[in-house]
This record gives C-alpha cells, sequence and structure tokens, in this order.
C-alpha cells in the first residue's frame, strides 16, 4: 500500500515555496503527495519532479478539463480538444514523474445537460479515453477517471457506471478513482460498490463526507476498508481534503470554511489510515 496526500489541502499550483510542506508529508511517513495540474508549462513540473527526487516521494497527479474540452460534447472540436487535454496532463504527469494521473477528467467538471447521460456521450468518452489510454501507455501512465457526484457531474456517479465506462475503454492501463467522499453520497452498498468494480479499481480517495480530517465526519470507513481489504487492493491510497487557501480552487468547489485544522487532517489523516490497515488486517 502507498499513502499519499493531495497538495489542494494548501494550493491547486504547487511552487518551491510549497516544498516545505512536502517534507513535512515525507517526515510523517507519507510514501508521496498528489498534485492538481494547475500551471499549464509542463517544463514546470521538472522542477518539481528534481524535489521530490530529492525528499524521495512518489506522486500522483489530477486533473479535469475545462467546458470547451469536454470529452463529452456533442461537438467534434471540443472532445478533439479534450484529448489534447489529455495529452497535455500526460506529459506533465511524466515531467513529474507521476505514476498516475487522475480526477474527473470523463467530462468537464460541473457542466450538466439537465438530462441523464446519454448511450452518445458515453461513445464519445469512451472514444476520448481509449486515444487518451492509448497515449498514454507510451509515458507508462496509467489512468483513473473519477467517479463523482450528482452535484458536481452527470456521467460518473456511481462505481457501477465507471466499470461500463472501462469495459468500454478496453485499455489495460485505463481504470477508475474510487472517492469515500463521493460514494457516501452516491452508493446504496459501499461493499458491493467496491467488489463488483474491483478488475478496474486503480485509485483510492480517503476523503471524510466533509471534507475534513478522515475519521471525524460520517463515511462508514470500517465498510471501505473491509471491502478494500476483500478485493486485494494494494495501491494509492491518498488523502483528499481542502481548505479556502486557494481562493480561486476553492471557489470552483464550494469551499469557504475550514473543516478542521490541518495538522489534524494530514499528520491526524496519516494515522487514522494506518490504524485501519492495522485493524483490518492490510
Amino acid at each position: 500500500m502507498k499513502i499519499g496526500f493531495n497538495m489542494l489541502l494548501w494550493t491547486a499550483n504547487v511552487r518551491a515555496e510549497h516544498f516545505p510542506l512536502m517534507a513535512e508529508l515525507k517526515g510523517i511517513g507519507y510514501d508521496g503527495v498528489e498534485l492538481f495540474l494547475g500551471e499549464p508549462d509542463v517544463n514546470h513540473y521538472k522542477t518539481i519532479k528534481a524535489e521530490l527526487n530529492n525528499l524521495g516521494l512518489g506522486a500522483t497527479t489530477v486533473t479535469c478539463p475545462p467546458p470547451e474540452a469536454n470529452p463529452v460534447s456533442p461537438e467534434a472540436g471540443a472532445r478533439a480538444a479534450g484529448l489534447d487535454h489529455m495529452k497535455w496532463a500526460i506529459d506533465a504527469t511524466a515531467a513529474l514523474g507521476g505514476e498516475v494521473l487522475g480526477g474527473p477528467f470523463h467530462s468537464a467538471y460541473a457542466v450538466f445537460t439537465g438530462k441523464a447521460p446519454t448511450d452518445d456521450e458515453y461513445k464519445w468518452c469512451a472514444d476520448v479515453m481509449r486515444e487518451a489510454a492509448l497515449y498514454a501507455q507510451g509515458a507508462g501512465i496509467t489512468l483513473a477517471t473519477e467517479v463523482i457526484n450528482r452535484f458536481e457531474c452527470y456521467m460518473l456517479n456511481t462505481t457501477a457506471q465507471a466499470a461500463a465506462l472501462c469495459k468500454a475503454v478496453d485499455q489495460p492501463n485505463f481504470g477508475f478513482l474510487y472517492d469515500t467522499h463521493h460514494a457516501n453520497i452516491e452508493e446504496k452498498n459501499i461493499r458491493e460498490a467496491i467488489t463488483s468494480s474491483k478488475n478496474h479499481l486503480k485509485v483510492v480517495h480517503i476523503s471524510e463526507n466533509d471534507r475534513g480530517a478522515p475519521g471525524t465526519g460520517l463515511v462508514n470507513w470500517d465498510d471501505n476498508f473491509k471491502a478494500l481489504k476483500e478485493v486485494g487492493y494494494d495501491g494509492w491510497m491518498t488523502i483528499e481534503a481542502f481548505s479556502p487557501d486557494d481562493p480561486e480552487f476553492a471557489g470552483m468547489i464550494h469551499v469557504y470554511r475550514e473543516y478542521d485544522p490541518k495538522e489534524a487532517i494530514y499528520a491526524g489523516g496519516y494515522q487514522f489510515i494506518q490504524d485501519m490497515l492495522a485493524k483490518h488486517g492490510f
């Protein structure tokens, strides 16, 4: 098991000023950090890679396409732009030395049609994702598209929908990211959500119902860890929590307050994961 921490608790654009935070995470015991790809210059991530190597940290990344690059748009040009966005994100992840690119990149974030997803939209999505996966294979990168709740997207709200997309894409390096926050909203049965889609599960986000410190809210953690143990999950387990520190990003995801002290989230969260792993026999 690799335990990671998403730097979005502080910023959507990691720079040298954030390196001491990464060093602190390493000191706590984390195996890696997760970065939102907020800087458009791919070369920027080479500088961060050098520091990660210096600290002995691994990396994963997350991205989501803007409305004009929507992989499920009826406009072919927008879908092509969606593929271009994915190729850029793959290049940035490779420059960082990352293993996995995650996030809700199956569709443009918070863009809705007011209707359920159509067969055409699923086909367009699968076509773009397949081409992106083929591109990512050359860099040795796994793609893990994120299942998120109905208030943030309409394409993939459940692991069943994600598994169906993965089957349609049909590439070994394409799967989905399971997030405990979103599953807490959308799934009827946590065990079934995980076990029924296990063949496509690539990354797990550990995230409380209020996006604060894991273990302090309403997520049924025992059910999640029991199911992950049952399927033999052994990939990245990354804490994702938010704060208003980066106003532009925080406004996009509607985060307007501190949910818990940051140290309780990153230090307490690491210990919480270790305790749950031990409790459930990992």
